[in-house]
């Protein structure tokens, strides 16, 4: 039986911190020893900055983005080019394409990809809300930017199909060398 050597606070932000993608265990147990030493500098922040980012960031109804407005920066830029949409699977895909300032377009997010092995279909994505927008008009290109995986061809494949009936141009992003 292994001996608790801290209190029941300690224990949960372990617990919590195990929860991020990238930290196991062990690396929850560092990082919360850290944030615990350093408490004015980091552990008092983070925590405000954490409750506000809970209160403030929306999902946009949009796009799919995580922005403290809704519709997002994004979506409310005038000096984006509305007519083009990249479809991307989750927020951090997005995030990365404009950090690579590679497009100055509109986005969509998925939120994942078809996975019927997993148990996710088509109402399980924001597939339906992509083909409202291209619906509404003044939609002319679709960039699908989804992962070069069977799950990623499979959706990419399903989303050129529903806007089979539409006049617009789809495209997708370019894969290997």
């Amino acid at each position: 039986m292994q001996k608790r050597v801290t209190g029941p606070e300690i224990e949960r932000l372990i617990q919590l911190l195990a929860r991020v993608p990238g930290l196991g265990p062990r690396s929850a147990r560092r990082a919360a020893l850290h944030l615990i030493k350093k408490k004015d500098q980091l552990l008092g922040p983070l925590a405000l900055a954490m409750s506000e980012a809970n209160d403030k960031v929306r999902i946009c109804s949009t796009c799919g983005n995580a922005d403290t407005s809704d519709p997002c920066t994004i979506c409310t830029d005038p000096t984006r080019d509305q007519s083009v949409i990249i479809v991307v699977e989750d927020v951090a895909d997005l995030w990365a394409l404009e950090r690579a300032a590679a497009m100055n377009a509109a986005y969509h997010v998925l939120g994942g990809t078809l996975s019927p092995l997993d148990g996710v279909g088509p109402d399980d994505l924001a597939i339906a809300g992509l083909v409202n927008r291209v619906a509404s008009g003044g939609v002319k290109e679709i960039l699908i930017a989804v992962n070069a995986t069977v799950e990623g061809q499979t959706t990419a494949h399903y989303i050129t199909d529903q806007l089979a009936g539409f006049d617009l141009r789809i495209t997708r992003l370019a894969h290997g060398v």
